[in-house]
């Protein structure tokens, strides 16, 4: 039992690793807000296009931010549920029958 305990700990630590390193983005007024994150939902980077930036005023532009950021944390927030979902398949499926016990076949 602890043995697959173990396995679920190390497993959750690989998906988490691996999801460090993806990359997603959320984009706003056409790609001239950019926001770069890891899959981890960590902000990496944000890039504003300099003309934009030179006739947006502050609202707008933190109205496109939030936009552009909330794009990348859904972005980011599918790929890690599917990766956990693949990854529970896997832990579920290696129990045998006790899988069917959560409806899973």
């Amino acid at each position: 039992m602890f043995d697959k305990l173990f396995q679920a700990q190390q497993k959750a630590q690989e998906i988490k690793d691996r999801l460090d390193h993806v990359s997603v983005s959320g984009e706003a007024e056409g790609g001239k807000i950019r926001v770069i994150a890891s899959a981890n939902k960590e902000i990496k980077e944000i890039n504003i296009d300099p003309e934009f930036l030179k006739d947006a005023d502050k609202e707008e532009l933190e109205e496109l931010l939030i936009v552009a950021l909330n794009k990348a944390i859904t972005q980011a927030e599918n790929i890690s549920q599917a990766e956990m979902a693949a990854a529970s398949q896997d832990m579920l499926s290696g129990l045998g029958g006790l899988g069917n016990l959560f409806g899973n076949k």
